[in-house]
């Protein structure tokens, strides 16, 4: 149990009658790494956004709050419809939330319209994301699409901000579109699936959402929050008893692997979003740099952690997952202690980098470990279920900084 076997590393996580033809990798990258562009094109325009509808930028903030909780609790929402009704379904569902959800955040003149608009993005987004994991079948596929999420997150604090000085904010908040242009090529290698055969578990599914919200909203809400999450687990809990084929899988919970994997890229992720929107005003405050000086280095240092999840992604099979985590974690832990100690801009730029490799390769073996511990039929679930820890970090990330650092 203290390596990755080959085996595990290039095991299919989803393969069905439906799936003749691999789907090239570029195609999947362009599929799902939009979504991290978007998400992170907020980074440096909180204040556009705010001045925009009259606001705060705490209150600015929920924009990208809403579309990270939103993405988080709708992606074992669209796994589980991936798994029951097939890609191609699945496909055109997440481009009809992503071209609705779009076209609202362009034209909506109010805040709670374009809070709306952001959560149909995010939904949209969520769909694309699983069907890009669960047609990436090793690790090393797996590494180029998280790899190029990192990659275009690193870019969307600077694009967001370009956008909005060339056309408005509302144009930044918009560039998950690009994903649509993936679209018909992806589902030419899709074929409809028959319907799955038993009834859909709404119950577990809309018990695992209260939860999940409830983890999000601590950091800002924290005993509403609080109540929601004890009252959520108290009702999930006999509920996986009774349904262990489920939403939530029991197979999945009672492994270790499986529970290691989600909480290593939940710790991970959180630390990244956090210190994602830290690490500017630190850097501004402590070192003095411009917007556009600290937008420049933040992107430099991203794009180097990122394009160093693809070398490690390719060896992690040959390296084991103890060391495979023992890397990871250190990687975080240094991002964290540079953060909190470093007062000068290289080793805060250090520190991002750090962190959003620690984040992405956590994402590309960590998601491989996990779906590897459930049986074949519910390998998308546990895919989805692990991007929900993944991506619970991005929603709790700008939450902690608004509390830590932009307040």
């Amino acid at each position: 149990m203290s390596t990755i076997s080959g085996a595990d590393a290039t095991r299919t996580p989803f393969t069905t009658s439906e799936s003749p033809r691999r789907v090239p990798i570029l195609w999947l990258a362009l599929l799902a790494t939009p979504v991290a562009a978007a998400s992170n094109a907020a980074v440096l325009i909180l204040g556009a956004m705010s001045r925009s509808f009259d606001v705060t930028t705490a209150t600015a903030s929920w924009l990208v709050t809403v579309f990270g909780l939103a993405l988080a609790v709708a992606t074992p929402l669209m796994a589980t419809l991936l798994r029951r009704r097939g890609t191609r379904a699945a496909l055109w569902l997440s481009a009809a939330f992503v071209a609705a959800g779009t076209v609202l955040v362009a034209v909506s003149p109010w805040l709670a319209l374009t809070l709306v608009g952001r959560a149909g993005q995010a939904v949209g987004g969520a769909g694309m994301m699983a069907i890009a994991m669960n047609l990436a079948d090793t690790a090393r596929r797996m590494g180029v699409i998280s790899a190029g999420a990192g990659i275009l997150g690193a870019v969307g604090p600077l694009l967001g901000e370009r956008l909005t000085d060339a056309v408005s904010w509302r144009a930044a908040l918009s560039i998950l579109g690009v994903t649509l242009l993936a679209v018909p090529a992806v589902s030419r290698h899709t074929a409809p699936a028959p319907p799955a055969e038993g009834r859909f578990d709404a119950r577990g599914a809309v018990l695992l959402a209260a939860l999940s919200s409830g983890l999000v909203l601590l950091p800002s809400n924290p005993l509403p929050a609080l109540g929601v999450v004890a009252v959520a687990a108290l009702l999930l809990a006999p509920h996986i008893r009774r349904r262990p084929d489920g939403y939530v899988p029991a197979a999945a919970l009672r492994s270790g692997l499986f529970r290691g994997s989600v909480l290593i890229a939940l710790v991970l992720s959180a630390s990244y979003f956090t210190l994602l929107f830290a690490i500017p005003r630190l850097i501004s405050d402590r070192a003095g740099w411009s917007t556009g000086a600290v937008a420049a280095g933040q992107m430099i240092a991203m794009i180097a952690g990122s394009a160093s999840t693809l070398l490690f992604a390719a060896v992690s099979a040959r390296l084991g997952r103890t060391w495979v985590r023992a890397v990871l974690l250190t990687a975080g832990a240094l991002a964290v202690a540079g953060a909190v100690l470093g007062h000068s801009a290289p080793v805060l730029l250090v520190a991002i980098g750090l962190a959003v490799f620690g984040a992405t390769g956590a994402n590309a073996t960590q998601s491989m470990a996990a779906a590897s511990a459930v049986p074949d039929r519910q390998r998308p679930t546990a895919i989805g279920l692990f991007q929900l820890g993944y991506l619970m970090g991005g929603a709790l990330g700008p939450a902690l900084a608004t509390t830590l650092v932009l307040r």
